[in-house]
């Protein structure tokens, strides 16, 4: 109804419609309103600020009268839903004046102009203002302070913010550090409020902080070292070495980001506001009596938890960790890695050799937790006793022969065969192969077994060499290997004797341009040293 008498006013004369518009809508509170009704058409400029009322709404738009010739128009988003209300009055900005006398609106530019001359004479840079986050826009956050302000997500929090959309719809508190008159800009930190709060609280706090005090936290960064704990205002450094009396391998291990921590004080310096707390100063220190329960001699279930080239770490619980050096692995292999013997999960029993309360070390033993086979060893193996078993491993002085679980005995090269000079085990045996051997020796202090191949057939330098291998005999013979100073040649089975270069028939002075491997040739004897075991042959005068 209030719009109807407006609309009939306002066709007669601008007087008539001054006085009966104030009965309509409410009376003298609106007498602004009314006195600019009659003041000349120079009052309506682009950009001005003006009072009207909402006399209609149609479609996307709500019809203001503000006092001009014709109504204006103002979208209809521009406004809250309990905004449009025919009869109420608003401030709207004249955006445009059309040909036609038609006048274009905006509620949101008036508002937005009512804000900023606001802010700028109710507040300067430095000052806290509150307000609403309203969304994230490219490089921080929109803030509504009464106008829309810039909050760059630097400016967010102390810390780096992960998401910044988990301000969106929150009130925050927060600093202007920029104002732009010229081009209605401001820039508001809200980490400036938090970083003054926090140091209020971090005063606060060091002024009561006790060496020993068991406090609460919260973990907010964590790095190979340690993890950072905010205490509520102040940070304290969780270092990897006071998470645990256990071995950690890393802070991720204990803690998780965010997570709330219990730790105690361990030191402080006020000045620089440094804190040091630890976790595992809340429970008792397993080594205080590791004496009486891991003693001498004692033996214990363990874990292997960590290999190093001197040796593993065992775990015996948590906290208490001790060595097995790679000495004390095995009674018969002595292995130049852990890794050869045990891997890192593996269960395995130990005995206590030594313990260090001072340096909180503990040496263990992994044989001395078995039975010694050694201290039986004659009742197995002795001097004469034939025994097979595979090759484990070959050196240049020979190979090990494995004789049982945990024993192993040494094939000396010189001892594997009667008639030929090696070098190396191979090729006559190789790592994997079965063989037989006769035990030459065995002691026990040294924990050593010697054993032989050649010994179980006869010798055939006392044999056969004697009646078969005369001075001046002409045999035949195969070529075995050419050297630079002569060739030898086997003459019986796997019996050699040496072809001196000297006794060789041809005109070069190379052996290997006057004979080749396996060629088949004729020789004389020259002499046999039986005791030196050798033989000299010849080419020369053998037809």
């Amino acid at each position: 109804m209030a719009y109807k008498k407006a609309k009939r006013i306002h066709v007669v004369d601008d007087q008539l419609m001054a006085t009966e518009l104030e009965q309509a809508i409410g009376g003298s509170d609106d007498q602004l309103l009314l006195d600019s009704l009659s003041e000349e058409d120079e009052h309506f400029k682009v950009r001005s600020i003006v009072s009207g009322f909402v006399v209609d709404e149609y479609g996307d738009g709500v019809v203001i009268d503000i006092g001009y010739k014709s109504e204006g128009c103002v979208d209809r988003r521009e406004f809250n839903d309990d905004e449009i209300e025919i009869g109420s009055k608003i401030q709207v900005m004249i955006v445009e004046i059309e040909d036609n006398g038609g006048v274009v609106l905006s509620k949101r530019q008036a508002d937005l102009e009512i804000g900023w001359q606001a802010i700028l004479g109710n507040h300067a840079e430095g000052d806290r203002v509150k307000g609403k986050v309203l969304r994230k826009i490219k490089g921080g956050l929109l803030v509504d302070i009464g106008v829309p302000v810039f909050l760059p997500a630097s400016q967010i929090d102390i810390r780096r913010t992960n998401d910044v959309n988990d301000f969106v719809g929150e009130e925050v508190e927060a600093e202007i550090i920029k104002i732009d008159i010229e081009r209605k800009n401001i820039v508001v930190s809200r980490r400036k409020v938090v970083e003054v709060e926090r140091l209020k609280v971090r005063q606060e706090l060091v002024g009561t902080l006790q060496v020993g005090d068991l406090r609460t936290g919260i973990v907010k960064n964590i790095t190979d070292f340690g993890a950072f704990i905010d205490l509520g205002g102040v940070d304290g450094l969780l270092h990897i070495t006071d998470m645990s009396w256990g071995r950690v391998n890393h802070p991720t291990e204990v803690v998780s980001l965010n997570q709330e921590v219990e730790v105690v004080v361990l030191d402080f310096d006020e000045d620089r506001s440094r804190i040091s707390l630890g976790m595992k100063q809340k429970t008792r220190n397993p080594w205080e009596d590791v004496g009486d329960t891991y003693a001498k001699g004692t033996i214990h279930d363990g874990e292997i938890v960590n290999l190093m080239n001197y040796g593993a770490f065992v775990k015996l619980e948590d906290g208490i960790e001790g060595l097995v050096h790679v000495s004390e692995m095995s009674w018969s292999k002595a292995p130049t890695h852990p890794s050869e013997s045990v891997s890192v999960g593996d269960k395995v029993k130990v005995m206590v050799l030594e313990v260090n309360d001072e340096k909180q070390e503990i040496s263990l033993g992994i044989k001395q937790a078995e039975k010694n086979p050694w201290d039986s060893i004659t009742d197995r193996f002795h001097t004469g006793v034939r025994v097979k078993g595979p090759i484990t491993s070959t050196t240049n002085y020979g190979a090990f022969v494995e004789l049982e679980e945990g024993i192993e005995g040494l094939l000396h090269i010189n001892d594997i065969s009667w008639t030929k000079k090696l070098t190396h085990p191979s090729p006559e045996i190789n790592k994997g192969d079965i063989v037989e051997c006769l035990v030459l020796s065995v002691d026990e202090e040294r924990q050593r077994i010697s054993l032989g191949m050649k010994q179980l057939s006869d010798d055939p330098w006392e044999e056969e060499v004697p009646n078969k291998v005369k001075e001046g005999d002409v045999i035949d013979g195969k070529v075995a290997k050419i050297t630079n100073f002569g060739v030898f040649i086997e003459i019986l089975d796997g019996l050699e004797g040496l072809l001196h270069v000297s006794e060789l028939e041809g005109d070069s002075e190379n052996p290997e341009d006057i004979l080749t491997a396996d060629q088949e040739i004729k020789v004389r004897v020259l002499n046999v040293d039986i005791e030196e075991r050798k033989i000299g042959l010849s080419m020369k005068g053998v037809g």
